[in-house]
């Protein structure tokens, strides 16, 4: 199994009671760990503007910033964003963006993409927010101009949502170029969500990798559903690389995994979230699949392994100030998947 690691930015409040002169310490600090050890294939980060479980005033650090400044002080790991949201950024432009940060990581970046869904910072920063349908639309245009850009250098689209005419992109990414990368898209392609008649459609066509839901039930279901697509395009369902993200509570007893989740908790209500809501949310991460002990864990990684999940993106709350938990899974969970 592959392991990626989200960097906390803010957004899920993971940067809370830190100076913002020191953030940026923090977060490459982290990227740095990641680099250094042999656990991490990828560092992640969200695409969003405001915070959850609800917007406030907290820090919350833009994605493709930190994909240039973490290509600039990493050598090794693989530089994603789980996900970017399509109508945040003309794709022609964002094409570019990906480009000069692939030629900045020297051929390191991973595109994760989606059709967005945080309806409150769609508004806030002026898109609106336009049915379900009409985001996938500008989803599937979007990643045709990706691939465009990355593969031939230029793209012209006279779709419904995106009018590309003749844009160049140059220098192209380095990946699918000078550098070994995705045949398929040149820089690998994550297309993520579950939504059954179009995501999934869209990643059979266009995913080098999909990212969705990490419990075995929901993952089996998607599998399916994926595979169905695949198989009516007449892709084969085996190049597609399907990953999942994980929130990671891990403790050597039950009792170190009690005081992470309270930890989490405090961080939240740190935040200004009100005492019944941090507490239905450390109620609701209790129940996820990644919280345990070291055996419990390596358990449910490996029967999704055996389902066809091979690559696990993991978060850690406590990461921007206790490392522990990570380096507790870098010690006794990674070696036994990757092993």
């Amino acid at each position: 199994m592959r392991f990626g690691l989200f960097v906390p930015q803010g957004w899920r409040m993971d940067l809370v009671g830190i100076e913002p002169a020191r953030q940026w310490e923090v977060m490459a600090g982290l990227a740095r760990h990641a680099d250094d050890g042999d656990t991490f294939e990828s560092i992640w980060v969200y695409d969003h503007f405001h915070t959850v479980p609800q917007p406030s005033g907290e820090a919350t650090h833009e994605a493709w910033t930190l994909m240039a400044g973490f290509g600039a002080v990493t050598s090794r790991v693989r530089l994603g964003q789980m996900c970017t949201c399509m109508a945040y950024r003309n794709p022609a432009y964002l094409a570019k963006v990906a480009a000069t940060v692939d030629v900045i990581s020297g051929g390191r970046t991973e595109m994760g993409i989606g059709a967005g869904w945080y309806e409150h910072e769609w508004r806030a920063y002026g898109y609106g927010f336009p049915k379900a349908g009409d985001r996938l639309g500008a989803l599937r245009e979007g990643v045709q101009v990706f691939r465009d850009m990355w593969m031939s250098g230029s793209a012209t689209l006279d779709g419904t949502y995106y009018q590309v005419d003749g844009a160049i992109c140059a220098p192209r990414p380095l990946q699918g170029t000078s550098h070994p990368g995705s045949a398929l898209n040149g820089i690998p392609m994550w297309i993520a969500g579950g939504g059954e008649k179009v995501t999934l459609k869209i990643a059979a066509q266009y995913a080098d990798y999909t990212n969705f839901d990490g419990t075995a039930e929901g993952f089996d279901h998607k599998s399916e559903i994926l595979k169905g697509h695949c198989d009516d395009l007449g892709r084969d369902f085996g190049e597609i690389v399907r990953s999942a993200n994980y929130n990671v509570v891990i403790g050597e007893t039950d009792a170190d995994v009690e005081d992470r989740l309270q930890f989490y908790g405090e961080l939240l209500r740190k935040g200004g979230v009100a005492d019944d809501k941090a507490a239905a949310s450390v109620e609701d991460l209790r129940t996820q699949p990644a919280v345990g002990t070291p055996d419990k864990i390596v358990a449910t990684l490996k029967d999704m392994e055996s389902r066809g999940m091979t690559y696990a993106i993991t978060y850690f709350a406590e990461a921007a100030y206790d490392r522990s938990g990570i380096e507790l899974f870098e010690q006794t969970v990674a070696p036994e998947l990757t092993s």
